[in-house]
């Protein structure tokens, strides 16, 4: 299978490229991203063919599905990564919380976040085919807390990979930052930025496309690429604990094959909605996608509008920062499934140039076809965390209870939910603290102590052994100086 380009073809590169070139150069023509030529169809057979598989074999026949130019033993290598998770056998637990309500638990792995899902596979991908062309990849990372980990976490020590990772100082939990801060790994640069998530991004979108930053590295014979889920070698991933979720609840019998479900997802840079939306078109049996917001809900406002609107906008700093993001890269590809290449150019290009876009009524409608959303206030948020631990005996983190809402709001209560939950409670733990007892500013340890104790559960120990790690990188920069710090780095 070939990947064309949501914004068309500008003649400067290849009309359509593998799936190895796709991840290898993600920034397709006029900034755009590149997308499958079609979907696969997964129907009901393929459905039924897997109601007993385990994880890792669902995922490698729906990989092979794509038919990408990644050999059968590298895909199996990279699934085998799976192994490093909780439960090996079934690495996404689907949990019900209460009548109609299930949790689909993503966090399971090394860095307890979702990100681990995708970003450990593509980590053993990546890096087999720079080994096997002979080339050297820097990998561009920019985290609003999540991604960031898990990028150093699956790329550390790999050959033929150094990583070159973002974040907004300040804008992450202490237990995001340590994760970052305490790599010591010789090919891993983790950069603190004075500013926001949007201008990591920003910054790494901008060098991506940059022939001068490209021309830089390649005379240090080193070549381009991200982690970031602009890279459909992120996507492809996020695709498969859909399905599996979906197999789960069959599993459970709670629900009969062909049964329609919602599926519930906290996003910020819309990655994990896209998953549910290229699941939902190969052929999965979805109501709705939902997408829950905090504070920061542009995306509520566009399904609910039509309007993607950041004129008088600016990042609010909630208590799920990982969803602290204004722009959110992967709604373009939604776009350009929906409305064509030239209207997604024509609709990007006017919110890089206005900060502004607005669909029109018959695209809305169409748009709201397949998605609602709303979204939830911090101290929204905290009273769910603390009604689900203490009514229902299930604790939350601040993002997924963003979707408690939205549950509330956008779903049929006769219609099963499955709310996809993006990071352990140990990622956030003064916010669940303060929820939950209504301590004040604790510090992070002392926070995990208590909720440990009040909850009954046992702090992971990669968690607790951050805090005795030595701070290994400390560079934080203007954001002006980005590009100067990582040709510095190489």
């Amino acid at each position: 299978m070939n990947f064309i380009q949501t914004r068309g073809f500008d003649k400067s590169r290849a009309k359509s490229v593998t799936f190895s070139e796709a991840i290898l150069n993600p920034i397709a023509s006029f900034g755009g991203l590149y997308v499958p030529e079609k979907l696969p169809h997964l129907g009901e057979e393929f459905l039924n063919k897997h109601l007993n598989s385990s994880y890792k074999e669902l995922a490698l026949d729906m990989l092979e599905q794509f038919e990408i130019d990644i050999e059968t033993y590298v895909l199996k290598d990279a699934l085998a990564l799976y192994d490093k998770f909780d439960n090996p056998k079934n690495p996404v637990p689907v949990v019900k919380v209460k009548e109609n309500l299930f949790v689909s638990e993503l966090y399971h792995g090394p860095t307890r976040a979702f990100k681990d899902m995708a970003l450990q596979p593509f980590g053993i991908v990546l890096s087999s085919i720079a080994q096997k062309r002979g080339e050297n990849y820097l990998i561009l990372a920019a985290t609003s807390g999540d991604t960031g980990p898990a990028a150093l976490e699956t790329f550390k020590n790999r050959s033929n990979v150094a990583v070159a990772c973002l974040y907004p100082d300040g804008g992450t939990s202490d237990v995001q930052r340590l994760q970052m801060v305490t790599e010591n790994a010789k090919n891993l640069k983790v950069i603190g930025i004075n500013g926001v998530f949007d201008d990591a991004q920003s910054a790494l979108k901008r060098l991506l496309a940059s022939d001068e930053f490209k021309k830089a590295l390649q005379e240090k014979n080193i070549l381009l690429s991200a982690a970031n889920s602009v890279n459909f070698g992120r996507i492809i991933f996020q695709i498969i604990y859909h399905i599996h979720s979906y197999l789960e609840l069959v599993r459970q019998k709670v629900i009969a094959m062909g049964e329609k479900v919602y599926l519930n997802v906290p996003s910020g840079n819309f990655g994990n909605a896209l998953g549910a939306y290229y699941a939902w078109k190969m052929g999965l049996f979805v109501e709705k996608i939902i997408i829950s917001s905090n504070e920061n809900n542009v995306l509520t406002r566009l399904i609910k509008t039509g309007k993607y609107d950041l004129r008088d906008s600016h990042v609010v700093n909630t208590t799920s920062p990982a969803m602290d993001i204004l722009k959110s890269s992967n709604v373009e590809r939604v776009l350009y499934d929906m409305f064509g290449y030239e209207r997604t150019r024509e609709l990007m290009e006017s919110l890089e140039s206005k900060n502004f876009y607005e669909l029109s009524t018959d695209e809305l409608l169409k748009l709201r076809e397949c998605f609602d959303a709303d979204y939830c206030s911090d101290d929204e948020g905290k009273k769910y965390i603390n009604e689900m631990f203490y009514k229902y005996n299930y604790l939350l983190d601040p993002h997924t209870a963003t979707c408690l809402k939205s549950y509330t709001t956008c779903s049929k209560p006769e219609v099963k939910t499955i709310v996809y939950s993006t990071a352990e409670w140990t990622k956030f733990s003064p916010v669940i603290a303060n929820a939950l007892t209504g301590e004040v500013d604790a510090e992070d340890i002392k926070a995990l102590v208590a909720i440990s104790k009040e909850a009954k559960l046992e702090i992971p120990a990669m968690i607790k052994e951050l805090f005795s790690k030595e701070i290994v990188q400390k560079t934080i920069i203007e954001k002006e100086d980005i590009e100067k710090e990582i040709l510095k780095f190489i």
